[in-house]
């Protein structure tokens, strides 16, 4: 079941005025450089408001992408169990949630971050924040190649997104998720934790999903 980022209650002006602030600073500095206390400032506000309304740093981004569902509550539960499987449960937990209603919200985000460079930033920041750098944290891979792995897998998945929904391929487009279940999950496996060993015939790229 898909759970979704909960919201507390708040003056909406002053929400706004801290999701708007929120959203430039991340687009701008990215996750990691904008701090609670720098989009506070810029929103006009104490930082301890923004943590009455927002809690976390991770709220507070997800709230600014509109983020439908909070990735650190359910990516645990896929990557936990057999790491022999590890590849078709994400791609399983993938197509569960682009083919549910939240994934409404995905297509936006992904058709917007393609004509929009601006979206683009809060779109690669919130994929790497959010999702790779804690498959990273929660499966073994030597730290080396893990920068390298967890770029092939995203750009599998997010492929098949664009495919399947935004561009639409036939019969990628109307196949059952078993279908690309068994199709895609032994290539996210070699992703994970297959032999790369070509990949490394060059210097490992710099590390940019933390």
């Amino acid at each position: 079941m898909v759970r979704r980022t909960g919201r507390r209650p708040g003056n909406p002006d002053t929400r706004d005025a801290i999701l708007a602030t929120a959203r430039t600073a991340f687009a701008e500095k990215g996750y990691d450089g904008a701090s609670i206390r720098h989009i506070a400032t810029g929103a006009g506000v104490d930082p301890a408001l923004v943590h009455h309304y927002f809690g976390t740093k991770d709220k507070l981004f997800l709230a600014a992408m509109n983020a439908p569902l909070d990735p650190g509550e359910l990516i645990p539960e896929v990557l936990a169990g057999d790491q022999d499987a590890i590849g078709e449960r994400l791609v399983r937990f993938f197509l569960s949630i682009w083919d549910s209603p939240a994934g409404k919200a995905g297509v936006a985000m992904l058709r917007s971050a393609v004509s929009s460079e601006w979206t683009a930033k809060l779109f690669r920041e919130f994929v790497v924040s959010q999702v790779l750098r804690r498959v990273r944290q929660l499966v073994p891979m030597p730290p080396a190649e893990a920068p390298m792995r967890v770029s092939l897998v995203a750009s599998q998945l997010a492929g098949l997104a664009m495919a399947r929904y935004v561009i639409k391929i036939e019969p990628l487009a109307s196949a059952s998720p078993e279908v690309l279940v068994a199709a895609i999950g032994p290539t996210i496996q070699r992703y994970v934790f297959g032999d790369l060993s070509g990949v490394w015939a060059s210097p490992p790229p710099p590390d940019t999903a933390g």
